[in-house]
């Protein structure tokens, strides 16, 4: 289930809480000690910045997987405690060289926090824009994720990512979102689920939404929602999005139930795709369209559960392509909201880009 810790940061007293938050996410999925300490000191990094640069943020920690969608899914290694740090704050003019171990714009910090969090964590990406604020987010993992046989095999096509964030209503302890992504050959699939109504009962609809594509890797966007919709009979039902990117072809497919989100975006700018209303598991439509879409190396793709507004604002910065995809579905995250207009619903952004083409942070 989507087990999701999420602390505001207001000054220095919350700095514990994230620091003790990343430890029990280490001990949810059986990290070990090394990897524990790891996560203790980013998250106090981050948890610090924010208070030292930014006033106040909050810190979010999900249990993910990698980015690499070559990743196995099966293995041990590819559980992932990725921390995430958000914040409307001032900004940061020069990422590089705030990335520089030294450099620091506070008179009482040693300017090492950033640079350790990129130094010792497997995955670290920041971005960050003078007058709008900073996003960073970090993952540790045992060891990076083996590639899978199915991926190795098949030099033809790229390795495409994929990342997300999920939060909770109120910061309780389970989000009725999820999102996981799977590949089968050339074949990547990325499914955003929403569990009827909050707490541990959605959730347990969403995580069976996870274990069925994990178990059906293979299957099209419009059978996986048909065997999803006779696997979640007996719980809450959900509302999924289901977008499949064959790299062979370079052709997106799209299809989804209920009220989920989807936004590409083309040469033409941002296209939304449509999921048709119902609920799977429990009101399932006749018919269950599937869009189809080229993909092109500059193609980026945004899935969402209505916790986000109806008007959110996709990101415009064409860059986002170099960084790693969790960091923008954050700042998509925390764009749609702010401190004084908090999101009202257990919300999750998944985001989809093509293999990376530059060593950005």
């Amino acid at each position: 289930m989507s087990r999701v810790w999420e602390i505001p940061v207001q000054d220095s007293t919350r700095v514990r809480d994230v620091r003790v938050a990343a430890e029990d996410a280490c001990g949810h999925i059986g990290l070990d000690a090394h990897c524990t300490a790891v996560a203790a000191l980013v998250a106090t990094e981050l948890a610090t910045n924010l208070v030292k640069h930014a006033s106040e943020g909050r810190i979010v920690i999900n249990l993910t997987g990698p980015s690499d969608t070559r990743a196995d899914p099966r293995a041990e290694t590819a559980r992932c405690v990725q921390i995430t740090s958000l914040d409307h704050g001032p900004g940061i003019r020069d990422v590089l060289e705030a990335l520089r171990d030294g450099f620091t714009t506070a008179p009482s910090s040693l300017g090492a926090g950033l640079g350790t969090c990129l130094r010792i964590t497997r995955d670290f990406g920041l971005h960050s824009r003078p007058g709008t604020g900073t996003v960073a987010v970090a993952r540790i993992s045992p060891a990076r994720p083996p590639v899978a046989a199915s991926a190795r095999q098949a030099p033809a096509y790229g390795s495409a990512r994929a990342g997300g964030i999920t939060t909770a209503l109120a910061h309780a302890e389970y989000s009725g979102d999820a999102f996981a992504w799977v590949r089968s050959g050339s074949l990547v699939t990325l499914m955003l689920t929403d569990g009827l109504g909050h707490g541990r009962k959605a959730a347990e609809a969403s995580a069976t939404a996870v274990r069925e594509l994990r178990r059906n890797a293979g299957l099209p966007a419009a059978g996986l929602l048909r065997l999803l919709h006779s696997a979640l009979g007996g719980t809450r039902g959900a509302a999924v999005g289901v977008a499949q990117l064959d790299e062979a072809t370079h052709r997106l497919s799209y299809a989804g139930v209920g009220n989920i989100g989807a936004r590409l975006r083309t040469d033409e700018g941002w296209q939304p795709l449509i999921s048709r209303p119902g609920i799977v598991g429990a009101h399932f439509p006749a018919t269950v369209p599937v869009q189809q879409s080229s993909w092109r190396p500059d193609s980026l793709l945004i899935l969402h559960s209505d916790g986000l507004p109806g008007r959110w604002s996709p990101p415009q910065d064409r860059g986002l392509l170099d960084h790693d995809p969790a960091v923008t579905a954050a700042m998509v995250l925390r764009d749609a909201g702010s401190a004084a207009s908090p999101l009202r619903d257990d919300t999750s952004v998944a985001v989809l880009v093509p293999a990376r083409a530059s060593g950005h942070p």
